[in-house]
């Protein structure tokens, strides 16, 4: 376990790499006896610097909602970070690729709250009640330190959040089975990859009630108006400068962003 101190200069130092687009040194190396709860407090610091500076947070992103990529973390859960006002884009957005380190692209659905939600116990139905509606999503990954990553440094670095694009139709949950939504991800016009979002943890919105769920033990929850991306069900993507990336979504439209 980290003194407070040293949790402060771990989030500082997540903050200079951000600034200066340069990897730093893992965390858990600089910090050996940093532990998950040091990881969360430390997205909390950095979140609250961020804040400070002019940042708002809108949401939440849930990563590691796969059981392959929990095996591959030593985790049996899934993990979260905020979403950041400043890294919040509409389809067909061009987005300079200098803004990030190396980063990655994501298919997902977000699920913008219709009411706050918050409390132990919390399930699918109860997401499902609270959500006003479900949109598609790209979350572009990135990370501000070295590899190999311990899962307490990809926490602590806002659980590897880049920046989210929303676009495509918004749809009431109850209106589509979400299990079976389905997205064809492209780049520069050839097709990269193709997933169902039942690949979320059964469906989408489970990932999104074990955020509740976590939140509530900090006393916290999600509030009316937030957005919360509730997981991948494609491979990150590797992007560069030039690309341009399109996920259709079939009934629920399409994204499309270019990075310049």
């Amino acid at each position: 376990m980290l003194t407070e101190d040293e949790r402060r200069a771990a989030a500082d130092a997540i903050l200079a790499a951000e600034k200066s687009r340069v990897p730093m040194v893992q965390p858990s190396k600089q910090w050996p006896g940093m532990e998950l709860e040091d990881a969360y407090r430390i997205q909390d610091l950095w979140a609250e610097a961020r804040i400070a500076a002019g940042a708002k947070v809108v949401g939440h992103k849930i990563g590691l909602t796969s059981r392959a990529m929990q095996l591959a973390s030593k985790m049996t859960e899934p993990d979260y970070g905020r979403i950041l006002d400043d890294a919040l884009f509409n389809d067909g957005a061009q987005i300079p690729v200098t803004t990030f380190i190396k980063p990655r692209i994501e298919v997902e659905l977000a699920f913008v709250m219709g009411e706050d939600l918050s409390g132990q116990g919390t399930r699918v139905h109860d997401v499902l009640r609270a959500t006003e509606y479900v949109v598609p999503a790209l979350e572009i990954i990135d990370y501000r330190t070295e590899v190999p990553r311990a899962i307490t440094d990809t926490i602590a670095d806002n659980a590897a959040f880049g920046a989210i694009v929303l676009g495509g139709r918004p749809v009431r949950p109850m209106d589509v089975d979400l299990r079976r939504v389905g997205a064809i991800l492209s780049q520069n016009g050839i097709i990269e990859d193709t997933g169902l979002a039942a690949a979320i943890m059964g469906h989408p919105a489970a990932g999104v009630a074990w955020l509740v769920n976590k939140l509530s033990a900090v006393g916290a929850g999600l509030k009316k108006g937030d957005i919360v991306l509730g997981g991948s069900f494609t491979r990150p993507l590797d992007i560069k400068q030039g690309d341009v990336i399109q996920a259709d979504y079939g009934d629920l439209g399409a994204i499309g962003v270019s990075f310049i």
